[in-house]
């Protein structure tokens, strides 16, 4: 029973947790136990506060039997990547420079999922300071997948996917520049949103005005997923490319017929990127699937020419605001491919910044005129399946060279250029029992319809009940 109640989804949790079917405390009793039982084994939770997480149960059972509101993720346990501050919790950021930080207060997206009744639990397993799409780091070494002990979790989220997958919490959250909600999600089963720029408020942040990084929930369904957008979403005035839309509508309930939609399936998003053999093989049928349901497919990408070089150098600029400091007081204690990535970041001119700019603006121009002639994008999430704990990055896909950490995940990178919602749903699996994941790409800030296409195919696919066998 405890374990059934660890896989249900955190829709059906939230509806006994308000009936009183359960308590709070019963449900965070059976994760906690399931964290302390099969958690050495997968590395997803680094810091566990379950003192704090049995205190926080005990008062939100307190607060519903005495009749006082209660949010919408009332009584549900949470985890938060170790990334986003926690108020009195240690947060590292991957990093020994951080290895006993402890923030004095919640940065915004955690500050909304409590608010609304989530039970803090711990934090989630970061690569140092969320750098690639590999969960390692030297405080707490690699996350595991739980479909595979020694295979890569994906990342920069992938304790928080694998936590997921394992039945450790029924909700999490994480940040995606370049996959980091996508890739994660892709490699452990799970779904991953990465929302429209704005749509979910970072703040604390230094460069506010920033679209190439946002931050956006994780869960194991779809309706999972949309419950918690319906949390972190909504404007903030501290944060100058918040949206206003009321995000009470991502709770509106999801369709699962897709009559009239017009859908566009990008295998390697028109040549652009290498895909494992094995993964597009996978992906196959989800065009008969899409079919199945109503929608009319043809095989079709939008022109992503100057994607690879908008993401390139946005992120290189932040990068060295980021870090480059950082990296030259501690060299030593800054993993390569960071020091890399700002060495490019400093060595960039306004004139580069600029010519950036205009490349980033076309782009965005075809891609609002692509979908007004198909409502979504179909491509695969990852370009790789998982690969073992040991390697920081593949070198190559299908016989082609990979030049560095940034080169394999370009599937998401230039997705995240577009500035377009993107959700990683599961896709199937390999023979051999490796989970693939199907990426459905929005028009801007249809972040709504890229949820209902991702829960259409949940639902005629059941990709995603796959348990792993830990």
């Amino acid at each position: 029973m405890s374990d059934d109640l660890c896989f249900r989804p955190a829709t059906e949790l939230a509806a006994l947790l308000r009936t009183r079917e359960i308590s709070a405390r019963e449900l965070l009793d059976a994760h906690l136990t399931r964290i302390e039982r099969l958690d050495p084994g997968v590395n997803a939770v680094v810091t566990l506060d379950a003192e704090g997480a049995r205190a926080a149960a005990d008062a939100a059972d307190a607060a519903l039997a005495a009749g006082r509101p209660v949010g919408p993720l009332h009584g549900l346990p949470i985890a938060h990547k170790d990334t986003h501050a926690t108020g009195g919790m240690r947060t590292t950021w991957g990093s020994p420079l951080h290895a006993d930080t402890v923030p004095e207060r919640d940065e915004l997206v955690v500050a909304r999922s409590v608010a609304a009744g989530a039970i803090r639990v711990g934090k989630t397993n970061v690569p140092e300071f969320a750098a690639g799409s590999h969960t390692f780091n030297p405080l707490f070494g690699a996350t595991h997948n739980p479909y595979r002990h020694g295979l890569s979790a994906g990342g920069s989220s992938g304790g928080a996917a694998a936590a997921l997958a394992a039945g450790f919490v029924p909700l999490a959250e994480g940040s995606d520049m370049g996959g980091s909600l996508r890739n994660p999600a892709a490699f452990c089963n799970v779904v991953g949103l990465r929302p429209t720029p704005g749509r979910v408020p970072t703040w604390p942040a230094p460069m506010a005005w920033s679209q190439l990084s946002v931050q956006g929930p994780m869960g194991r369904t779809v309706a999972d997923v949309a419950l918690q957008l319906s949390v972190l979403a909504g404007p903030d005035r501290r944060v100058p490319i918040s949206l206003a839309d009321d995000p009470a509508g991502f709770v509106a309930p999801l369709l699962e017929r897709l009559d009239g939609l017009r859908v566009a399936w990008a295998p390697d998003l028109g040549g652009r990127v290498t895909v494992d053999p094995a993964i597009t093989a996978v992906l196959a049928p989800s065009v008969g699937v899409l079919e199945s349901l109503g929608a009319t497919v043809e095989e079709a990408c939008p022109d992503l020419s100057g994607a690879d070089e908008v993401f390139g150098t946005l992120r290189a600029w932040l990068f060295d605001s980021s870090f480059s400091d950082l990296a030259a007081r501690h060299p030593d204690q800054v993993k390569e491919s960071i020091r890399w990535n700002a060495a490019k970041g400093a060595a960039l001119t306004g004139r580069d910044l600029a010519r950036t700019e205009q490349l980033h603006t076309t782009l965005y121009e075809r891609m609002v005129t692509f979908f007004e002639r198909y409502d979504v994008l179909l491509a695969p999430t990852t370009q790789v399946l998982p690969f073992p704990v040991e390697i920081e990055y593949p070198t190559e896909i299908a016989g082609v060279h990979q030049d560095n950490y940034l080169e394999w995940m370009r599937s998401c990178t230039v997705i995240s250029a577009t500035g377009c919602p993107a959700l990683s749903v599961p896709g199937g699996f390999t023979e051999d029992g490796l989970p693939v994941g199907l990426q459905i790409i929005g028009a801007p800030r249809a972040d709504r319809r890229v949820l209902e296409v991702g829960h259409a195919f949940e639902q005629a696919t059941r990709f995603g009940e796959r348990r792993p066998a830990l």
